[in-house]
């Protein structure tokens, strides 16, 4: 809500209120905890982030996801979405199963690409997005939109936020440092435009997903840190790089 109220009522660009917010929070934590580490968490609370679902369950909700994604694909023609969804979920049913973190994933994921394209909602944003103005002639209440997709952002962090430290078991100061360039790479390697109006929640989803790959190979190759940095730089200037030249040649 403190976002949107100034990015849709007073109108301030949101990157600068997002990055400012950034600097304040990693403040208000540094206060809050007096700068150390809180560990270790309760076992129930670090499940979340580091267990995994019965075998049997497991294979249950594997099996489902697999013939749901084969009842839209035959629509759509995209059986290669079966195929990935079935070696997906082969690979983790052959090694410890499917974590609890996971399965949040991907319901946060199917909700949201669901509100995303299925709703008015969804559709009103894309318009924002892609021309403003034009979005507000045509009859969209922008600032109420607005208003509302902040906080929706704000609980999809919270989220991420408590299967991270779930995950880490420990709650640092420093955790979520330099991950909002990870961020805006994946989205724009998946298929977000920077411009706006452009984009979508399975498309960012992989672009994390290489986003990963890379820091997993790069750490697993040695690479000195100060590559690893360079690297993804690159790959982010390169990754903007391609959408503004792609926007130009329409």
């Amino acid at each position: 809500m403190w976002h949107g109220y100034w990015i849709a009522l007073r109108r301030v660009p949101a990157f600068i209120v997002t990055l400012a917010s950034m600097l304040a929070f990693r403040g208000a934590i540094l206060g809050v905890t007096g700068g150390a580490t809180v560990s270790p968490l309760a076992s129930s609370f670090k499940s979340l982030g580091t267990d995994y679902v019965p075998p049997v369950p497991g294979a249950v909700i594997a099996v489902v996801v697999v013939v749901l994604c084969l009842v839209f694909s035959f629509r759509a023609r995209l059986f290669a979405l079966s195929a990935a969804a079935l070696g997906f979920f082969a690979i983790l049913l052959a090694n410890e199963g499917i974590p609890y973190s996971v399965l949040l994933l991907l319901f946060i994921v199917i909700l949201f690409e669901f509100i995303s394209r299925r709703t008015v909602f969804g559709r009103h944003i894309y318009a924002i997005g892609g021309n403003c103005e034009a979005a507000r002639l045509s009859g969209v209440n922008v600032r109420a939109r607005e208003m509302l997709l902040f906080p929706l952002f704000g609980v999809i962090v919270a989220v991420s936020g408590v299967v991270m430290t779930a995950r880490l078991n420990a709650a640092t100061t420093s955790a979520g440092v330099n991950m909002e360039l990870d961020a805006i790479a994946a989205c724009v390697i998946g298929g977000t435009s920077l411009m706006g109006g452009e984009g979508s929640i399975t498309g960012a989803i992989i672009g994390a997903l290489i986003m990963s790959s890379l820091d997993n190979g790069m750490s697993l190759m040695n690479l000195d840190i100060t590559y690893q940095y360079v690297i993804k730089g690159l790959i982010l200037m390169l990754a903007v790089w391609a959408d503004i030249s792609t926007r130009r040649a329409r």
